[in-house]
């Protein structure tokens, strides 16, 4: 997969678009790159103008402060829609892009048309809390494991793949100090918003891999079930990185949910 093409907000966001239409803002995963949403970008463009963004610190986007939590990165995200002049827009996020996605229906409800989360934590139990809190603090200390991450999110019957290839040398490539900022509010981001959705009135869809070990079914069928307009997916067979690993199913799903009514507070 070829690099695209970046364009730089005054503010220091890099982004990336494709197709004209009804705007849909993407957001990829900790230690990923907008390219992540390149299959997406590549259908979904036909029907509407897909933004695809670099997370702070990630890519060519400028970083937050070490200490920035989730409600950092969701802030950053409404300064992003201010820089395009985005009054509204279709917001769908995977994992931390999830979580930023979801502050996003939840701060600045009135911006987002429908929004999408795919493969996203809500509420761990206390142990997988505990893990993830330590991984953030391995990795804050230097402490990188590549492989780690890539076996929970592919499993280890794909790793001659070439989306477990690509993946990887993405993660291995990321910028260290925004990665450890960004893992860091991950961690700690699953419950900052997660009594938001009896109160998003747009079109929410939950979508993740049956075979997920940490966004599980549960959390997708959890969320749909608070939400007015929730409605959960799941794709059978495949684990955390859907959109990469299943991106045929991963896109009809997504244009059923851009297809949906809005639903105006």
């Amino acid at each position: 997969m070829e690099m695209i093409r970046r364009f730089h907000t005054k503010n220091g966001t890099a982004y990336a678009e494709h197709g004209t239409g009804e705007p849909l803002v993407v957001i990829h995963g900790v230690g990923m790159r907008l390219e992540a949403w390149a299959p997406q970008m590549a259908v979904l463009g036909r029907s509407h103008r897909v933004i695809a963004v670099d997370m702070p610190g990630h890519g060519e986007s400028r970083p937050l402060p070490q200490e920035a939590r989730l409600e950092v990165f969701v802030d950053w995200l409404g300064l992003f829609l201010d820089d395009l002049e985005l009054e509204r827009a279709n917001v769908a996020g995977h994992s931390m892009g999830a979580l930023i996605a979801a502050g996003a229906a939840a701060t600045f409800g009135e911006r987002v048309s429908r929004v999408a989360l795919l493969n996203a934590v809500y509420r761990r139990d206390a142990a997988a809390s505990a893990a993830v809190i330590e991984r953030a603090r391995e990795i804050r200390a230097g402490q990188v494991d590549v492989d780690g991450p890539l076996l929970r999110w592919f499993g280890a019957d794909c790793r001659e793949s070439d989306v477990y290839r690509l993946t990887r040398r993405w993660l291995s490539s990321v910028d260290r100090a925004g990665y450890a900022t960004a893992y860091a509010a991950f961690a700690s981001g699953d419950s900052t918003y997660a009594d938001c959705w009896p109160n998003v009135g747009c079109p929410a869809l939950f979508l993740t891999g049956a075979d997920d070990p940490n966004s599980t079914p549960a959390m997708a069928r959890a969320m749909a079930d608070a939400a007015p307009c929730g409605h959960a997916a799941l794709i059978e067979g495949h684990r955390h990185m859907v959109n990469l690993t299943a991106p045929d199913e991963v896109n009809a799903i997504l244009l059923e949910w851009l297809a949906k009514p809005e639903e105006m507070k």
